[in-house]
């Protein structure tokens, strides 16, 4: 495997810095810097301006709006984004539903609900764990029983982000509660604006309301929402998750984190010598940073199997990005609260002691991805994937 990139490779990673730096507004990226979530609206204008360019949705077909790049491109562009920091687009849309649609949906289902996803018309929110079926989601209740022309959906999400800003979620609900658990599942596309839904914000430890509860009751769902065949709604998840794993390696944000830990290590210091005059803080982010680089050469192999692989067909190396992915991104918020200490806890700009401004955002960041070792399937389920799909054990 070749591990260094082509002269083209290298000129087109400026081409994307570049136009990050000319196109995105210096207040949406310092946001990003202190750990800050962009407004709806502002990532609904920042995807349009994606779109202008032709780059909302560069690992589609072409045919629905994809740029034609290869996967180093796609790699590439993706870790400049992460890296500038720049707003990625709404995952829910682009890196889940929509390969899901155009890959085993209906032509009348591509044409209706694909440009709408890339230009960020509808926003999209995931349906799937419940209460009691989260790791385990194949045991999950929400049922949807055929009626005519309709299935009536009954039942309840959990952890279901930014759902209050949703118009549209899709849903595993089981339509045949006789058959083995995932063979009973099947994948339908829920308008929310639909009689009988509700969205119940939940607070999270940072204080935010980024998760919410959504329950069905009587929720009446055209069939030709249904997604590919009934019942074989767990394949199609299968699918979205592998998705969702490879975009959890999100290898670009722990390259920035680290630097930033670098920069304000070095950095001199009022109260005595840079941190990084430790010998054990040095070694500490040294190591970071041989992981991190690790796992970015991970990713690269990953890409290179890829193109072997049939279409639709989940790679279960995608859960060794996750599982390393969410792990160096702990640990870089880790080894950042320790480098600021106290300081971590100023949130807003009118808060805190003048001069802090380059801790802000590091506790709420530091607590809100605790959450990444247990959502998109947790890493435990994802090490008994690796033993199972790649060692055969």
């Amino acid at each position: 495997m070749q591990l260094g990139f082509t002269d083209e490779e290298i000129a087109f990673r400026g081409e994307v810095r570049h136009f990050l730096g000319s196109a995105l507004s210096e207040e949406a990226r310092r946001k990003l810097r202190e750990g800050r979530r962009l407004g709806k609206e502002e990532l609904v204008a920042w995807t349009r301006i994606l779109h202008a360019r032709g780059w909302a949705v560069p690992h589609w077909p072409l045919e629905w709006g994809g740029t034609g790049w290869d996967p180093i491109r796609q790699m590439i562009f993706r870790d400049e984004v992460q890296q500038f920091p720049a707003p990625e687009t709404l995952s829910f849309g682009t890196s889940m539903v929509g390969p899901v649609i155009y890959t085993f949906g209906s032509r009348a289902q591509k044409e209706r609900f694909l440009p709408r996803i890339a230009r960020l018309d509808d926003w999209w929110c995931q349906g799937f764990s419940e209460p009691g079926a989260g790791s385990d989601l194949a045991s999950l209740k929400t049922r949807a029983v055929r009626d005519g022309d309709h299935y009536v959906v009954n039942g309840q999400k959990a952890w279901t982000t930014l759902a209050q800003h949703a118009d549209w979620i899709f849903v595993l609900a089981r339509t045949d509660p006789s058959a083995r658990k995932q063979n009973g599942i099947s994948f339908l596309l829920v308008d929310m604006t639909t009689p009988g839904v509700t969205v119940r914000p939940v607070e999270t430890i940072d204080g935010g309301f980024e998760i919410n509860e959504v329950f069905f009751e009587d929720v009446r769902v055209p069939a030709e929402n249904l997604v590919g065949e009934e019942n074989k709604g767990w394949d199609y998840a299968k699918f979205l998750l592998g998705n969702e794993r490879n975009g959890q390696a999100r290898v670009g944000l722990s390259k920035a984190r680290a630097r930033r830990i670098r920069d304000l290590a070095t950095a001199p210091c009022d109260a005595g010598e840079p941190r990084m005059a430790d010998p054990v803080f040095r070694r500490r982010l040294a190591a970071l940073e041989v992981e991190i680089k690790a796992l970015e050469m991970t990713q690269l192999r990953v890409i290179a199997a890829e193109r072997g692989r049939g279409e639709g067909k989940p790679d279960p190396a995608s859960s060794i990005l996750k599982i390393r992915g969410s792990e160096l991104q702990q640990a870089t918020t880790e080894l950042l609260m320790d480098l600021i200490g106290p300081a971590a806890l100023v949130r807003h700009a009118d808060e805190g002691p003048q001069g802090h401004d380059w801790a802000r955002g590091g506790a709420s960041t530091y607590f809100n991805l605790r959450k990444l070792s247990i959502y998109g399937g947790s890493n435990e389920i994802q090490r008994t994937i690796i033993a199972k799909a790649i060692l055969g054990l």
